[in-house]
């Protein structure tokens, strides 16, 4: 048996994150640890490392781990950001390059972010605009792959942080959804175990390059990511 791919997961206790340990719960082809600011509530079974650091020392835990793939699911809310513009920043751009930094400076060679439908760096909406500088930037850090996952509307448990428009829109979707055809397709909503399972799979692909994927491109490799083996 081949050895497991060793993935760090950064952004642990969000909604995608906390779906990617699920998903590796059994897995015997994938070897996880999380990298977090606080400690985690892990669901049974789980068997994997959590380093729990503030994040100027994250670089330092990079570096003891030495991981093949690092999984990025870091982000924020308005929120929780206080409604303040340079705290959503910190997070959501300045974290995550950091993050990104760190991973190619130890020799990381896959680096999956998870970014947003709509992200461009000249967006009117200001978390659009912060999503696709991030983007933007991290394509320039010549990692040798990158994946940026660019999810609608994501189905999932989020407590207390989901906006009243933002609950209803998620029931909605399933009337919403076929409606959204074309070019409008990328805008669906997503379940948010779809999206854990399309990052935990493009962290195991060894083509280099730089790679985008939509609303489709997200359910193909969702679908691709194998069952894992029965002991």
């Amino acid at each position: 048996m081949s050895e497991p791919l060793r993935i760090a997961l950064v952004g642990a206790s969000g909604l995608v994150g906390s779906k990617v340990i699920e998903l590796c719960v059994g897995r015997e082809d994938v070897r996880l640890s999380a990298i977090a600011r606080t400690e985690l509530a892990l669901p049974r079974g789980a068997r994997m490392e959590v380093f729990v650091a503030d994040p100027d020392k994250w670089e330092e835990v990079m570096e003891a781990l030495r991981p093949t793939a690092v999984i990025c699911a870091l982000g924020t809310t308005w929120k929780r950001a206080g409604k303040d513009e340079a705290a959503f920043r910190a997070v959501d751009r300045e974290l995550v390059l950091a993050v990104a930094r760190a991973a190619k400076a130890h020799g990381v060679e896959r680096f999956v972010s998870v970014s947003s439908v709509g992200a461009d760096p000249y967006a009117k909406s200001f978390y659009l605009r912060v999503k696709g500088e991030t983007d933007r930037e991290l394509a320039k850090l010549g990692l040798g792959r990158l994946d940026v996952l660019r999810p609608g509307l994501l189905r999932g448990k989020r407590g207390g942080d989901r906006r009243f428009g933002e609950r209803l829109a998620i029931l909605a979707s399933p009337l919403i959804n076929p409606l959204l055809g074309g070019k409008w397709r990328a805008y669906r909503a997503i379940d948010v175990q779809t999206v854990a399972r399309a990052a935990l799979f493009l962290a195991t692909r060894p083509a280099r390059g730089r790679f985008v994927h939509d609303h489709e491109a997200i359910l193909r490799a969702a679908r691709s990511l194998p069952q894992p083996l029965a002991e």
